[in-house]
């Protein structure tokens, strides 16, 4: 899929996002929801530790959660949501009913559970969100893995030092 200008600046962002996640002591996901022109509308860190231990709380699901409550199926169309990793199955499918309609990722599903190994907190599906994504009546772009390196870097020694 084609990527935009804005694309790896806002993918950044995301990290940047998974980052201060980390900081504050949750996982290290992030992602940011951008309107066509790239203008951010909102930002989320993971929530596991945040939610109260919430296994479901991943930056994404928030973000597009969020999202469906708080605007159109006809805005949601047009934005993209930048994540630090790929959207897992239940991700892709919040992102899918909401109706977000392009998704730019870091890491892969695959690498990330490389990373993690069978880690309690993050026991990685390799299920590509292509395949969620595929399934759907609606389109959803998808674009990634984009600056997988740099996305990696935000897990390295995470999921060991828990």
């Amino acid at each position: 899929m084609p990527k935009r200008d804005h694309d790896e600046a806002l993918l950044r962002e995301a990290f940047q996002v998974a980052k201060a996640a980390r900081d504050g002591g949750d996982h290290p996901f992030g992602s940011v929801l951008a309107d066509k022109s790239g203008r951010i509308l909102a930002r989320q860190g993971n929530g596991y530790t945040s939610e109260g231990g919430d296994r479901t709380a991943h930056a994404e699901r928030l973000l597009a959660s969020w999202a469906a409550r708080n605007l159109s199926l006809d805005e949601l169309k047009d934005c993209t949501l930048y994540t630090s990793a790929e959207p897992c199955a239940m991700c892709a499918g919040a992102i899918y009913w909401a109706g977000i309609g392009r998704v730019v990722y870091g890491q892969t599903e695959r690498g990330l559970k490389e990373q993690t190994g069978a880690h309690e907190e993050n026991p990685t599906l390799d299920l590509p969100c292509e395949i969620v994504f595929n399934a759907g009546q609606r389109p959803t772009e998808l674009v990634g893995p984009m600056l997988e390196d740099e996305a990696a870097q935000l897990q390295a020694d995470f999921w060991t030092s828990k």
